[in-house]
């Protein structure tokens, strides 16, 4: 980027290169859009590894429909299993991270480790791919929007700064994405607050090549302890391990100096015990003070959007604050570029700071508990035992949000784009359908629902047809309907799968008729039956392009239309 040259137009300016910033970068450039992203630090000068490690199955399953998650798969650790020890001795059943081990109807059935730094790169090399700008070393010192511009126009100018040479230039665009992290300058400059506290309460984390006589030391742990904390226990990508533990006021004191990697190896040794730990190599450490922060509202103007730790802030204690930043980004993006090609209504981008803010406020709510609890310690409202073992309640705690902390049952309350359903017992509006197998029409080979409705820009009608007999009237009314109405077949954010119970020679002869889009076959009836859909007189389905249910209803094509007519532009 020349700073001298001519102010450059992008449809979306992107502060914060970290993975948030690129993955929405990213996002936009395979939807069509123009993008760039502008990160202030020099990523070789910063920690090489560290900072967030976990990728929950709902994240995994995004990065997949986006074409992202093959080389995170050939690089990080699936973690299928868990364990907890108290005085050296193996509690079971095990307490905390044992959500891990009991998750359905997902080919991600398990938790994806892999540190930030791989993460990035992959992010980044996949960036360039698509051909969207990426620059380091450049600072945003200003924005401002012009309230009275047209809606196709370029209304944000912002202004950076080259750190290295201290040429200023400007940027303009239709809108500028904040991801830059928790001391945010887009927010900041924006003037939303950003609400919440700190506690007292500080945890340290360190990274590396650990010798330990541990039994088990490839599964997610929970180390029990009255001095530390509940001590995380991580296997890393790379065969590598993170301590966690909690740095009290008592072990503080004893390092009136502050905190060295010495004290931080030392303390994790000493909070091992009974178990004997060497670090044969460091990679990575932090100390930082626990603390939970949410902006007031992660858009302003109707131009400007926050994502990440620029939206909202929370304790590594759950492990949810990429996974958090990724869902902010995957909701976003995809608004964003249906709202800049001109295809969706208005309501539509409108949506994401309410939905992405019930879900983080959520997350900071329950965050405050189990940091808490984690560092040993009861949360105010606790008004029972205080002699008891509040890992119990931690423990507890991590079951009832088991849905949660995976992400695969985060949902969105009723809104333009989530509208209820008539349909009994079917997946509710706002809500993730399970991620059942199908059957490819010919080779029967299986294939999964989320890779047959892949394209995160389109909305998906999914016509599950049922007795052939019983729906052949319906069906045939839906194509007759179908036949007049071209703007729900051609249109550019709208695609079409049929589920059909019945396994043809050919799906025409499955179901009597050309069907609507591909086909697909449910012979055992399973994905009608997790989607609440009768198998005998069927129904619709109506995915939202980031694949959460947007309504159900009946075989029927005036409801669709309807539906559709008020979320895009037809």
């Amino acid at each position: 980027m020349d700073p001298d040259s001519k102010t450059t137009e992008y449809d979306v300016v992107i502060v914060g290169g970290g993975p948030v910033g690129l993955l929405m970068a990213y996002q936009l450039r395979r939807f069509g859009i123009s993008a760039c992203v502008l990160e202030q630090h020099e990523k070789e000068t910063q920690d090489a590894y560290g900072r967030a490690i976990a990728l929950f199955p709902r994240t995994t399953e995004q990065l997949d429909q986006l074409d992202l998650i093959e080389p995170m798969l050939q690089l990080g650790f699936a973690c299928r299993t868990s364990v907890t020890y108290k005085d050296g001795e193996r509690v079971i059943p095990g307490r905390v991270w044992t959500f891990m081990e009991n998750i359905k109807d997902t080919a991600y059935d398990f938790t994806l480790v892999l540190r930030q730094m791989y993460t990035e790169a992959i992010l980044r090399e996949k960036l360039d791919s698509v051909g969207a700008p990426y620059y380091q070393g450049i600072e945003c010192i200003d924005f401002k929007t012009e309230e009275s511009a047209q809606s196709e126009s370029h209304p944000v100018t912002s202004v950076f700064k080259d750190k290295k040479t201290g040429r200023e230039f400007q940027l303009k665009s239709k809108y500028l994405v904040g991801a830059d992290g928790g001391r945010s300058f887009v927010r900041g400059h924006a003037g939303i607050p950003f609400e919440g506290d700190t506690t007292e309460d500080k945890w340290i984390r360190i990274d590396g090549i650990v010798e330990t006589d541990m039994p088990i030391t490839r599964s997610y742990g929970a180390i029990e302890s009255r001095t530390h904390g509940n001590i995380l226990w991580a296997p890393l990508d790379h065969g590598a391990t993170r301590i966690g533990y909690a740095y009290s006021a008592e072990i503080a004191a004893r390092y009136p100096d502050g905190v060295t990697q010495e004290v931080a190896e030392r303390e994790a040794i000493e909070a091992m015990k009974p178990f004997k730990v060497k670090f044969k190599e460091v990679h990575w450490w932090t100390l930082y003070t626990i603390g939970q922060r949410i902006a007031k509202d992660f858009s302003a103007h109707d131009r400007i959007f926050l994502c990440g730790d620029a939206a909202h802030t929370h304790s590594s204690g759950a492990a949810q604050g990429l996974n958090t930043g990724i869902h902010d980004a995957v909701n976003l993006a995809w608004k964003l570029a249906l709202q800049i090609r001109g295809l969706a209504r208005d309501d539509v981008l409108k949506t994401y700071s309410p939905e992405r803010m019930s879900a983080v406020q959520r997350l900071i709510s329950y965050d405050r508990d189990i940091a808490t609890l984690m560092s040993h310690k009861w949360p105010s409202w606790y008004e029972g035992d205080r002699d008891a073992d509040p890992y119990l309640l931690l423990g507890e705690i991590f079951e009832e949000a088991a849905s949660f902390n995976t992400g695969l049952g985060i949902a969105y309350a009723a809104n333009s784009i989530n509208r209820e359903s008539p349909v009994d017992g079917g997946v509710a509006p706002g809500s993730r359908p399970p991620d059942v197998e199908l059957t490819a029409p010919g080779t029967n080979q299986k294939v999964r629902f989320q890779r047959v409705t892949r394209n995160m820009a389109r909305f998906w009608i999914v016509v599950c047809t049922g007795d052939v007999e019983l729906t052949r009237t319906s069906l045939l009314g839906l194509g007759k309907f179908l036949e007049s109405a071209a703007e729900l077949t051609a249109h550019e954010a709208i695609g079409w799968v049929t589920i059909c119970p019945v396994v043809g020679c050919s799906p025409y002869e499955a179901i009597g008729m050309q069907p609507f889009g591909d086909t697909y076959y449910d012979p055992a009836n399973l994905a009608h039956e997790k989607f609440g859909i009768d198998s005998r007189t069927g129904g619709v389905l109506i995915l939202r392009p980031d694949g959460l249910i947007g309504t159900a209803g009946p075989i029927d094509g005036p409801w669709v239309k309807e539906y559709l007519s008020k979320v895009l532009k037809l």
